[in-house]
């Protein structure tokens, strides 16, 4: 059965790649604010816009005139992204694309991000974060397989120390393996063809470059 997937349209820096297209297409879509901007390059129609509009002053209200809005004070305890998320929940969201969720000049959006990816998949959503160019996926303790092209990059951050971790069809494979907390032994890993990761413990996101193909 498929899953009911929501696109979440955030503000970050975002490229419309065919990956990304394609990733969105057919799903809901709700927009944070002046995520509402990437709406079109994605050819999404969202159902929602949500946020303090702060960062969307500059676009014309009358061309979403059909798109309900939700507006929130600017002095609240939740970013607009968060309130987009917890309405694409309340809606039966079984899935989240988070576009825009990567790069740009907010590095702490952008990390705030990837931490509430792992709390979504934790809580059973499956969650993919994207700008387009680079891609984002939760490892917890299922086994994941990525379909990456050959000789592109990809990296995993352990947000905890990590146990039993393995990759395989990489460059540099590994096999139950310990990762300390901040070691950087799992960055710019090579992959050859999809790539299958598992994991026995510990919380980590996979930092994928599909359009990197600087290893091959």
């Amino acid at each position: 059965m498929t899953k009911t997937t929501f696109t979440i349209l955030l503000g970050g820096a975002l490229d419309p790649t065919e990956r990304l297209k394609a990733a969105v297409a057919g799903s809901r879509a709700i927009a944070a604010d002046g995520g509402m901007r990437h709406a079109g390059v994605l050819g999404l129609s969202p159902e929602l816009w949500v946020g303090d509009f702060d960062s969307s002053a500059d676009l014309a209200i009358e061309d979403f005139a059909g798109v309900p809005r939700l507006p929130y004070p600017a002095q609240k305890a939740a970013t607009d992204g968060e309130i987009a998320v917890e309405e694409a929940l309340a809606r039966g969201a079984e899935r989240l694309v988070l576009a825009g969720a990567l790069g740009g000049e907010r590095s702490d959006h952008a990390l705030m991000h990837l931490l509430s990816g792992v709390a979504l998949a934790k809580a059973g959503v499956d969650v993919m974060m994207s700008s387009g160019t680079e891609e984002a996926f939760p490892l917890l303790r299922d086994a994941l397989t990525i379909d990456l092209p050959k000789g592109s990059l990809f990296s995993i951050l352990g947000f905890s120390p990590l146990a039993g971790l393995s990759i395989t069809n990489a460059r540099y494979p590994l096999d139950d393996f310990v990762l300390p907390f901040g070691s950087s032994r799992t960055i710019s890993n090579v992959a050859e063809g999809p790539v299958s990761f598992s994991l026995k413990s510990g919380d980590a996101v996979i930092l994928a470059r599909p359009y990197d193909l600087s290893g091959a």
